[in-house]
């Protein structure tokens, strides 16, 4: 009897195996025949599926070509940060005052230090102001000054294109707005505080500054808008925090992409075969392959912590950010949570999904040398059906089957009519009686 068990057992795991070898060729055999899209004679694509519960690879096509990323950058970016920050690191804006107090005359100058934290408002330049209020003054007697040291002066990131719309690089601003100095005097004027020839001018906090208050957001808030609208500003600010977490001062670009190639290293590959320009993927000079953003993923799915951070702040299909208007009514809707990208020439999309089986699964997909974004979009909205489990996906393939057979249908249709009819026997009228 136990010899019977036994052979049953192993008969049932001989099954399993064969029925998981059989779905993972049948995803191999739709992908392929995606892949047969007439889109690829003239374009590249880069393209990586990997079964994260399973911990193994499920498909590869070009994964390892250097290809732009387009905001598929920010996961890298993000990733980089939450592994050298943790998801607890706060922006900080701070204000500090030299000087003395005499009676309730500042007798000094106040300091406002950026941390190039994108998310300040107005409302957070109120409650700083405030916080000299507390101090016990009604007069300031000096200057407002405005620490931009935290990074290097740089306005924009290299290879960014001159005729391009793009966010000066500023670590001190209200709305992207170079106007933090001039709206806090405002807020202090308007709370009674005399400000007796004040002049506004840039500078940096002498050592011996005493702090008046300190605004802080959260690395998770500020990645929640980054990654949901993929904004180019937040992208950047949070590169420039993974560089000042190397010590220096003022932060480098180049310091970013130190941390960032480290990691690369530690997840097995030769960082020197990347490219990393910037932190949105704005730049020209940006270069990375499908293979490195699953690496990237796969790390972050492993590190508990920074797996939460990353997939509250990533888009969900047909539900918010800027997948909200794609794969809507399909297996992928509410499952699929990714990053999408896009410039000329570039659409990309990296992320997470569900399989039918329940086992997690992380893919990138870049398409390059495209004309319109929207054919790639449509790409990779296909590969993320397969593999969520939409049945209702044709790959190139499978359209021609179909186009034939429905010729071969048609055909045998018009071959049918033309057949002659044998005539029919007339029928016999019948009066009515009357």
């Amino acid at each position: 009897m136990h010899a019977i068990m036994k052979k049953y057992l192993f008969s049932l795991v001989i099954f399993g195996l064969s029925a998981v070898a059989m779905a993972q060729d049948s995803l191999r055999f739709r992908l392929d025949s995606l892949l047969e899209d007439p889109l690829f004679e003239t374009s590249q694509v880069g393209l990586m599926v990997y079964d994260l519960t399973a911990d193994s690879t499920l498909y590869t096509y070009n994964h390892r070509q250097m290809l732009r990323p387009a905001s598929c950058m920010k996961l890298v970016t993000s990733i980089t940060a939450l592994d050298a920050l943790g998801p607890n690191y706060q922006y900080q804006t701070s204000l500090y005052y030299t000087g003395e107090i005499q009676g309730r005359t500042l007798v000094g100058n106040i300091y406002c230090v950026g941390g190039f934290d994108p998310m300040i408002t107005q409302a957070d330049v109120i409650t700083l102001a405030s916080s000299i209020r507390q101090l016990g003054v009604d007069s300031i007697r000096g200057l407002i000054v405005a620490d931009r040291s935290m990074k290097e002066s740089l306005d924009y990131g290299e290879g960014w294109c001159w005729d391009d719309e793009n966010p000066m690089l500023i670590p001190l601003t209200i709305g992207r707005k170079d106007n933090f100095t001039s709206t806090l005097a405002e807020e202090i004027a308007r709370l009674g505080i005399n400000l007796e020839n004040v002049e506004l001018m840039q500078g940096r906090k002498p050592a011996q500054a005493k702090m008046i208050d300190v605004c802080c957001h959260s690395i998770t808030q500020v990645l929640q808008r980054m990654m949901k609208d993929s904004d180019n500003f937040y992208a950047e600010s949070m590169f420039y925090q993974t560089a000042a977490s190397t010590g220096r001062r003022p932060a480098r670009a180049i310091d970013a992409r130190t941390v960032t190639k480290k990691l690369i290293s530690r997840l097995g590959l030769n960082a020197d075969n990347y490219r990393i320009a910037d932190g949105s993927g704005l730049s020209l000079y940006d270069y990375v392959s499908a293979e490195l953003l699953t690496k990237l993923l796969r790390h972050a799915w492993n590190t508990p912590s920074v797996y939460k951070a990353l997939s509250e702040a990533l888009p969900i299909a047909g539900i918010d950010g800027t997948l909200k208007k794609r794969m809507i009514n399909t297996a992928a809707e509410g499952n699929v949570r990714a990053k999408t990208g896009t410039v000329t020439g570039i659409t990309s999309l990296a992320g997470y999904c569900t399989a039918p089986n329940g086992h997690q699964l992380c893919f990138a997909i870049i398409n390059q040398g495209i004309l319109s974004n929207g054919p790639g979009r449509a790409f990779q909205d296909r590969v993320c059906k397969v593999l969520c489990g939409d049945t209702e996906v044709v790959g190139a393939k499978e359209v021609r089957v179909a186009k034939v057979s429905k010729k071969a249908n048609s055909a045998k249709k018009a071959n049918s009519a033309k057949k002659p009819q044998k005539a029919k026997p007339a029928k016999k009228s019948k009066k009515k009686k009357r």
